[in-house]
This record gives structure tokens, sequence and C-alpha cells, in this order.
């Protein structure tokens, strides 16, 4: 049985790559920060009873920023893999707090490497670190000669987020040369799933839809609605990671659909889930939208309300307007091919979100009955 240790397990990625190491018979172990309150929502059903003998998954407290802590865990754990995932991710949050980016994303990944190398573990631990489409800056001229980023296009990072992880690639790569370690980056794309974090752009908006067409909210604020991303979903991108430290060689590898599409029309696409098709009216700061048709009867919205503001509080102080990238190594190399698209991503995220906020109404309901019976 493989024993695979995975950081930031309690994230998107981590609950999701627990999941599929688990169906393929690994022993999981999971690094978590202490809080005060439970996180551990995205993994309670994967984690039943830590006493019981046939638990094939453990957590363990740790944190990035902790030398000697880590070190310990991998000491006990003996891991045949390492997942770095743990990371402050939020890209418009990194410029306030850049300090904890650059000791958490970068530093981090270091004392993961330093410490399997200080433990004698290289011949046998496999290390995967998480890096991030933001290396590249959306920079036009690094493209390659179809218009995408590649495994071979120069880095140019917009944020305090993109500096630090583009510390934790060279580092990854610097240790895989120096001590023969199998150490791979997954330049991963952006990748969105109903697990996805609250305050991330694609989630907002989605639970925003859900809760406009349920009459819990009457608008969302966004930034930048000309943005474009290369979306695609966690649970084909984990999978890919999987595959990444299953190939014979170490290498760095893009993890992307290469296909782009904007903030606003991802805006469109969950809008039209609910059957809501949208008016766009006025540029940059500007720009509105507005229900044009309401075609599902389970939804009542007026034709003309104004669902969508742009705030540009949300705007980076350095923007990334563009990001693509090209997985042809991925497809050529280790026959990855994404199971879902951008509609069936949205599809998932909006089924997901309407039934989290109809439950949420179910509970208001439950919760007024209960008031009416005291009084």
């Amino acid at each position: 049985m493989k024993t695979a240790l995975i950081t930031g397990i309690t994230g998107q990625d981590g609950s999701y790559l627990a999941e599929l190491l688990l169906e393929k018979g690994y022993m999981v172990h999971g690094i978590k920060r202490r809080s005060s309150l439970f996180n551990t929502d995205r993994i309670d059903h994967l984690y039943q009873d830590p006493h019981d003998p046939k638990q094939r998954l453990k957590l363990h407290y740790g944190d990035l920023t902790d030398s000697m802590n880590l070190t310990r865990i991998i000491q006990e754990v003996q891991p045949d893999e390492i997942y770095n995932l743990g990371a402050m991710s939020h890209v418009k949050v990194s410029f306030d707090s850049p300090e904890y980016v650059g000791n958490v994303d970068g530093l981090g990944t270091l004392r993961i490497l330093e410490a399997v190398r200080l433990l004698g573990l290289t011949e046998k631990t496999k290390i995967y670190q998480a890096s991030t489409s933001e290396l590249y800056g959306g920079m036009p001229e690094n493209k390659n000669e179809n218009g995408f980023y590649d495994e071979n296009s120069p880095f140019y990072p917009r944020s305090p987020y993109g500096v630090a992880k583009i510390y934790g690639f060279w580092i990854t790569k610097n240790y895989r040369e120096a001590y023969n370690m199998y150490a791979c980056n997954g330049i991963l794309f952006n990748h969105e799933s109903p697990r996805r974090g609250e305050t991330f752009v694609t989630r907002k908006i989605t639970r925003a839809v859900a809760k406009i067409a349920l009459g819990l909210q009457e608008k969302v604020y966004l930034g930048n609605l000309d943005a474009k991303r290369d979306w695609g979903h966690a649970k084909d991108y984990v999978r890919m990671m999987w595959m990444i430290l299953q190939a014979d060689k170490a290498e760095d590898w893009v993890i992307a659909t290469g296909i782009t599409t904007t903030v606003r029309d991802f805006v469109k696409m969950a809008f039209a889930q609910v059957g809501i098709s949208l008016r766009f009216e006025g540029t940059g700061v500007d720009e509105k939208a507005f229900v044009l048709a309401c075609s599902n009867p389970a939804y009542q919205l007026e034709v003309g309300k104004e669902v969508l503001s742009v705030d540009p509080s949300y705007f980076r102080p350095t923007e990334v307007d563009l990001l693509i990238g090209d997985p042809s190594k991925a497809k050529n190399k280790l026959g990855w091919v994404p199971e879902y698209d951008l509609q069936g991503l949205v599809e998932d995220m909006m089924e997901s979100d309407i039934k989290l906020m109809k439950k949420d109404i179910d509970l208001l309901k439950a919760g007024h009955e209960v008031l009416k019976q005291e009084e």
C-alpha cells in the first residue's frame, strides 16, 4: 500500500485528491492548520472514526511556516508521495499580506524539500509542487507560437502570490537537479468546482446567482469583467497531479484546458443555468447587467432588474487580463484528457449552489416555525 502526504488537504484540491488516492488504495495523511473552528467540511465524508484500524485517512496538525513540525510529520509518515497543495492562494489578498504569502507559498516549499533531503528520503519520496498560471503574468509576448503559455514560456509574475510561487517553482526544480530528487511542478491554470472557496470569482458568481434566483440577494458586485481565464474542473486537475508522480521521469507540466473565457461570459453561463438571460450596459466601472428574460417559472425575476454591478475595489493593483495554457505535453506524454468542459463545470457548480441555498431557506423556515410555536 502506497502512502501519500497532502498539505492543504482541507482545500478544494486536497479534498478531491484525497478521494482519488483513497479510491486507488493509498494510505492518505493530511496536514491541516489548527483552528478554533471546524474547517474539514470538504473531507468530513472521508474521515470517519480515527480509532478504526481500517481508516486510511489520518490528519496531522501542521503549518508550512513551521519547519520542525513539517520534518517531524514527514519522518513519522515516511510518504511515498508528497503533494504540496497548501498555500495562501488568493491573488488579490496577497497584495495585502505579501510577507505572509512569501513565507507560506515560497519558503513553505523549501521546508518540505529540505525535510525530505535531511531525512534521507530522496530515493523513496516523490514530490508534487502545486505551481500556478500566475507565474506567466499574462504577458502576451511570452506566449508560444500558437498563442498559449506552455512549459517553456518565460515567467513574469504580477502579484506577491505569483512571485512567491515562482520561488516555489525554481526551488523545486533546483532540488531535483542538485539532489536527483523526484520533484515536479504542476503549473495549474484556473480550476474550479462546487468546493471552490467562496471568495474566488467563479464560486462567488455561482453562489450569488443561486441567491438572486431564489430571492436571497439583490445583485452581485464583481471586478474586471473583461479578464479572461482558462477554467477547468478541479477533479480533472487532481487526476493529472497523480499522473505526474506516476511518470517515469520527474518533469514540470502545464495543466490547462486551452480554452479561455471572460468573467462576463462565465456570469452569463451561470445565469443561463437558472433560465435567466442578461443584458449588459455600460463599460468599465460603469458596466451593469439586467435581466433580459426569465424562462424558468421556478424563479420569478422581473425583466429589467439590475443583477450585477462593477466594484472598482475588486480590481488588482497589477491586473492579469488573459491566461490560457497549452496542455499538449500532458495529453501527448501522459494521455491526460479532461472529462469536464466549461459548460459541465458551470452546471456542476450551479446545481450544487442551488441545492445549498435551498437548504438554507429550509433551515430559515424551520427556525421561524420554532419561533412561532414558542410564541
